[in-house]
């Protein structure tokens, strides 16, 4: 049986830094079944609308003011809001004046796999040379397209290679 593991909301923002953005907490146990990130997003910060095409995320507002654009509609965020963001839908979530702390929530994706590369096959790129060019954070995952800070589109994996 696994150890459980508790921790407050308030002490992960007072153990973040100031002006600190992006995923202050994670779930971090190996065999999950579930992802979930505690983030926060600065004043006015918020990125172009993409489409997630793999998982349905369950989004959780935790405190701040914002507003999130699914598929052309516009819903007012504030503590409390609950939504579920279907796999396939346009989304954009853009913080307000006084940021956004959102949990997320979704179905664990693949993982990423080291081993040996089979022949004739292209080997995954590493997810470090995905750099945001807006804020600098380097990308939390091989399969990023956008940044977890502030949203900006990252470069086409593919055109890395």
């Amino acid at each position: 049986m696994r150890e459980a593991k508790f921790v407050t909301v308030a002490e992960l923002v007072a153990a973040a830094a100031l002006g600190e953005s992006g995923a202050l907490w994670r779930l971090e146990v190996a065999d999950r079944q579930l992802d979930a990130n505690l983030v926060r997003h600065l004043p006015g910060t918020g990125g172009s609308a993409y489409v997630e095409d793999e998982v349905d995320v369950m989004l959780v507002v935790v405190a701040g003011d914002g507003t999130l654009t699914l598929d052309g509609t516009t819903s007012r965020l504030a503590p409390g809001f609950l939504g579920l963001l279907p796999r396939g839908a346009s989304r954009a979530l853009l913080a307000g004046s006084e940021g956004l702390l959102v949990l997320t929530v979704h179905r664990r994706r693949r993982g990423m796999s080291i081993g040996r590369s089979t022949p004739g096959v292209a080997p995954e790129p590493c997810a470090l040379h995905l750099v945001c060019e807006r804020c600098h954070r380097h990308a939390i995952e091989a399969d990023a397209r956008y940044c977890s800070g502030c949203g900006t589109a990252l470069p086409d994996r593919r055109e890395a290679r």
